[in-house]
């Protein structure tokens, strides 16, 4: 038994929380965002480290501040209801039921399609997402593991093979800076760099991952809550601290390529133009390993984190039956309508959002306002309407078609900041002065 991590032990858990964050969302986002920003790829990068940073991190410390084995313990201090029903919506909207399939969907497109001929494209689409997800079910079989798959294996290979291409790229720019920047970027590039780091989601992925770091602590013989604590919020630091620096870095490779090629419609599509112009066919190899080695690592992570979350909740249902659900059900939507689910998804995704922000925030901030019940409630029952508002706004328009809808989304449009996607900040902070008299209230009689 040991009282603390080690420094390599620490830098491997610091890994395989980098590696579990950093999948090809986040490896094609910059890119994009470096090529709308332009000039202005400086203040924009400012906006999204905030948010695509900020927030994750604050929930890692959140995760550790308060001593929690993850979302589910630390939705409780709400209520226990309220947590069996946020931790499951959170899980399976960022597992089997949305991210997961994009995943593969995502690595097949961008690493298998430029070899595939149209005719081949629907079978070798059907074998690439089971031999992807057998692989990811094979990984997460063993939870103990997921600290050497991850963090000592597949991050290191991930971070090889992206630092070669971008250190090509940076050597050898395709083009500068002094381009025009597009979009809302002309005039607002931080708040649109702020904006769009918000609708990373990385937020709720620091929830949901943050027993897969805990249980990679314990296992290395730390034991003591304090220890965990502080080991969860420095791993936290270093990882996000890699996220931030891959991320700027990607930002700027993507305004250089502007020297070279038009603005294209997707990060992605303008990574593989940068892999061709460096190292032809084989830039699109080399592409193709980076992007299924950075889906493979998030996914075996968030497999990893469903399975024992859910197994912690419902001690009935086997770990193994939990994961062999979780790889089977992507693997069967990545063929089958991914696009139509992520229409029905994203509306949870964007209720689930600012539900995990304030139970993040409470978090952070527990050391000086506390853990009580009344805080915790309160202030997500404030969030909880504008939240569901935001998540009627994301439906499909044909769907909000109904007067009492159309009614629902014009109030959500009335409310402050509802403009910036930030409707339920200012109910939240009603919520929060409202929890903090009712704490106060409860110790005076008590007293």
């Amino acid at each position: 038994m040991q009282t603390r991590l080690t420094g390599r032990q620490l830098l491997f858990i610091s890994t395989m929380l980098f590696g579990l964050f950093f999948g090809a969302g986040n490896l094609i986002f910059p890119i994009y965002l470096g090529q709308q920003a332009g000039h202005h790829v400086g203040p924009a990068i400012i906006g999204l480290l905030i948010t695509g940073i900020g927030l994750p991190l604050l929930g890692v410390i959140g995760i550790g501040l308060t001593r929690s084995a993850g979302v589910f313990a630390l939705a409780t201090k709400v209520s226990r209801p309220y947590a069996y029903v946020f931790t499951v919506l959170l899980y399976f909207t960022l597992g089997p039921l949305f991210a997961m399939p994009r995943l593969a969907t995502t690595a097949f497109q961008i690493g298998l399609v430029p070899f595939l001929a149209k005719s081949q494209q629907s079978w070798a689409l059907l074998a690439f997402s089971l031999g992807f997800f057998g692989v990811t079910w094979g990984l997460a079989r063993n939870p103990g593991q997921i600290m050497t798959y991850i963090g000592k294996w597949l991050t290191p290979i991930f971070l090889l093979l992206l630092g070669s291409l971008m250190l090509v790229a940076l050597v050898k720019p395709l083009g500068d800076f002094n381009v025009a920047a597009r979009g809302a970027y002309v005039a607002h590039p931080i708040l649109t760099g702020f904006t769009e780091g918000y609708n990373t989601m990385d937020a709720l992925a620091a929830l949901a991952f943050g027993i897969v770091v805990v249980d990679a602590i314990r296992g290395l013989g730390v034991t003591e809550p304090k220890q965990i604590a502080t080991d969860t919020i420095k791993a936290g630091l270093i990882s996000m601290a890699l996220m931030a620096l891959i991320y700027a870095l990607l930002a700027l490779i993507g305004t250089m390529s502007l020297g070279r090629f038009s603005p294209a419609s997707n990060g992605g599509i303008t990574l593989a133009q940068i892999a061709h112009a460096y190292f032809g066919r084989f830039g699109n190899a080399l592409l193709a390993l980076i992007v299924i080695t950075a889906c493979l690592k998030t996914a075996v992570g968030l497999t990893a984190a469903f399975g024992d979350t859910l197994h912690t909740m419902f001690p009935k249902v086997s770990y193994t039956v939990l994961i062999s659900g979780a790889c089977l059900i992507p693997a069967i939507l990545a063929n089958i309508g991914l696009t139509q689910l992520i229409t029905y998804a994203t509306p949870i995704l964007m209720s689930l959002y600012p539900l995990a922000i304030v139970l993040i925030l409470l978090a952070v901030l527990s050391p000086w306002l506390g853990t009580s019940r009344w805080l915790f409630a309160m202030t997500t029952a404030w969030t909880l309407i504008p939240a569901l508002l935001a998540g009627l706004v994301a439906l499909p328009q044909s769907l909000r078609q109904a007067p009492w809808l159309r009614t629902l989304v014009h109030l959500n449009a009335n409310l402050p900041l509802a403009e910036l996607g930030l409707g339920w900040t200012v109910p939240a902070l009603i919520g929060l002065i409202l929890g903090l008299g009712g704490r106060y209230w409860q110790r005076r009689r008590l007293a």
